[in-house]
């Protein structure tokens, strides 16, 4: 089955869109020029982000410039992008993220969850400081011995939306990708307040939001209850499972986040992690770990761990 998402890549000190035909990265511009459908200006420019904002639009002329720019491809009028770095697709200004959203993950951190019919999903936020491109070095603070990680379906919005019954809630979402919910644990409580946790303090420090490393529309993901996430560090596998097991699915967290805040285009919702988590093993994240965050339909986010230096 073809296959197609997008991306950002950068070459010569420039962020440039790209197209992704089965793992090859085509220039934006390139890929409609050859298929003789040109991009409009604003999406060159404004890349990614620019494409979700005007998303109905956009979506509609991926579709379109799919076939021809594939068969570009295949007799070589259109080559693919060298050895030029991906970036994150985009850089969101907001990442929801989901916490306890997978019984067996709840169950291995002691949480201990009401039933669902009693309760509702419990969301926080991540910013843009936190978000690194595929490939990048996750910055270890000094500060935390307990670096953890959790891959995430992230479902990326494309239509503004308030108050969303849950029944057509994915008609908003543009595409999916993933986001690892990096987290300091021993920073996330704090005995100074009597508030017990400190989610701000724990993850929302630059580079905890890995983010990438493309987005594949929403078309091609038709039941984001049905994917499977598998997360490896130096090659060991942490966590394999699928949505199949959220407590509250896709659908239902952005009906519940529509009901507080207007989600727009280019938001990211990171639905939650599965068991495995360092915490639940007593093993955590060290200088020079490599992890690789793999979603089927997706790809796969690699990154690294580096220790970040007291600067004086």
């Amino acid at each position: 089955m073809s296959w197609i998402a997008l991306a950002t890549y950068r070459r010569d000190g420039e962020s440039r869109p790209a197209i992704v035909l089965d793992d090859r990265i085509y220039d934006l511009d390139a890929a409609a020029r050859a298929a003789g459908t040109p991009a409009t200006e604003h999406w060159l420019r404004g890349g990614i982000g620019s494409m979700l904002d005007d998303w109905p639009r956009a979506s509609a002329w991926l579709k379109d410039v799919e076939a021809p720019a594939r068969r570009a491809a295949g007799n070589s009028t259109l080559r693919a992008v060298g050895d030029a770095a991906l970036e994150a697709p985009f850089r969101p200004e907001r990442i929801f993220c989901a916490a306890s959203n997978y019984i067996e993950h709840a169950n291995e951190m002691g949480t201990v969850l009401a039933a669902k019919a009693e309760s509702k999903p419990y969301m926080f936020l991540k910013l843009r400081n936190a978000v690194l491109a595929p490939g990048g070095a996750i910055r270890m603070p000094p500060e935390t011995s307990q670096l953890d990680w959790e891959i995430e379906l992230a479902a990326v919005i494309g239509v503004s939306c308030r108050r969303i019954a849950a029944e057509r809630a994915l008609d908003v979402v543009a595409g999916y990708s993933i986001v690892n919910d990096i987290s300091a644990r021993d920073l996330n409580v704090r005995s100074d307040y009597p508030f017990k946790f400190d989610w701000f303090q724990g993850k929302a420090h630059d580079t905890f939001a890995p983010f990438g490393p493309w987005i594949v529309p929403a078309w091609q993901v038709p039941d984001p209850q049905a994917v499977q996430l598998r997360l490896d560090v130096n090659g060991r596998t942490m966590q394999q499972d699928s949505t199949a097991h959220m407590i509250w699915t896709v659908r239902e967290q952005i009906a519940y986040l529509s009901t507080i805040v207007t989600l727009e285009p280019g938001d990211v919702i990171a639905t939650g992690t599965p068991t495995g988590v360092g915490m639940g093993r007593g093993i955590y994240l060290k200088d020079g770990d490599a992890i690789e965050a793999t979603i089927a339909g997706i790809g796969t986010l690699a990154n690294v761990v580096r220790a970040e230096a007291i600067q004086r």
